[in-house]
């Protein structure tokens, strides 16, 4: 039986330090979580446009409030990294970016494209 001196009692999570290839998995994930919420807003969004003329007007107004506008750029935030990470699994299931060497490479770059997507939807949308 080991003794509890030899355990971490308080265990500081600051500490840790996540590699490149933990932080992209992490955040595909939650990417993932945020589209699955997101996707019920945005599908409200879409159903009061088309209901008739006045929903859509609605609906293009909604876009002037700052709070709307925000998590509206959220989810296609999320879609962007998404997206890009989705694309990196894909090549990786090819067998491209499988070694230690390009694993943290294709993240970077995944990462990368998201975060030019997620400005260039920014733009888009404010």
């Amino acid at each position: 039986m080991a003794s509890s001196t030899q355990r971490p009692v308080n265990l500081d999570l600051t500490s840790i330090r996540f590699p490149i290839t933990a932080i992209a998995s992490i955040l595909h994930r939650i990417s993932g979580v945020v589209l699955f919420f997101g996707s019920f807003i945005v599908l409200a969004w879409l159903g009061l446009s088309l209901e008739s003329e006045a929903g859509f007007t609605d609906a293009i107004r909604l876009l002037d409030h700052g709070l709307f506008a925000f998590v509206l750029w959220g989810v296609l935030a999320a879609l962007a990294y998404h997206f890009s990470a989705g694309v990196k699994h894909l090549l990786m299931d090819m067998g491209f970016g499988e070694t230690l060497e390009s694993g943290p490479i294709f993240a970077k770059v995944s990462m990368g494209i998201a975060a030019v997507l997620v400005v260039l939807a920014g733009v888009w949308i404010w």
